[in-house]
C-alpha cells in the first residue's frame, strides 16, 4: 500500500491566524504542539499518536454533518468526558453527545467559523 499516512488537513479560514489559535488553546491541536522524532519542538507539524482511522465519503445529503460544510474533521481523544468539562467551562456548545457500544464514544463542537469538529474517545483496551 503506497499510502501509510494522513500528511495533513487544510481548510480555509476566514481569520487564519485566530483560529489557528483557537485550535491550539481548546484542542491542543495544530502546528507547534508535540515534538518532532527527535523530541524537538516544530512550529509547522503537529506530531500525533498512531492510532484508527477512518477515511470516507458521505453521501450528498447526509445529515451526519450541516449542509452547508463539504467535510468535517473526527479527532482522536483521551479522556472525552475531561475534555468536554473544559470546553464548556470556556463557553464552548457541545452539540451532541453519543456512545456506540464496540465503537467508543462521541461528541461534536464548532469551532469560531462553524467548522464541525467530533471528537472520538474510542473504547478502552
Amino acid at each position: 500500500m503506497p499510502v501509510v499516512g494522513m500528511g495533513g488537513y487544510f481548510f480555509r479560514a476566514k481569520d487564519p491566524e485566530k483560529l489557528k489559535a483557537w485550535y491550539l488553546e481548546h484542542l491542543e491541536v495544530g502546528g507547534g504542539v508535540g515534538t518532532d522524532e527527535k523530541g524537538e519542538p516544530n512550529p509547522y507539524s503537529w506530531y500525533h499518536e498512531g492510532g484508527p482511522m477512518v477515511f470516507t465519503p458521505f453521501e450528498a445529503a447526509t445529515d451526519y454533518f450541516p449542509a452547508d460544510r463539504s467535510a468535517m474533521i473526527n479527532l482522536r481523544v483521551r479522556d472525552l468526558p475531561g475534555l468536554l468539562g473544559r470546553l464548556r467551562g470556556a463557553g464552548i456548545e457541545i452539540t451532541q453527545e453519543q456512545t456506540h457500544e464496540g465503537v467508543g464514544s462521541f461528541a461534536r463542537i464548532h469551532d469560531p467559523e462553524g467548522n464541525p469538529i467530533e471528537l472520538w474517545e474510542p473504547p478502552a483496551g
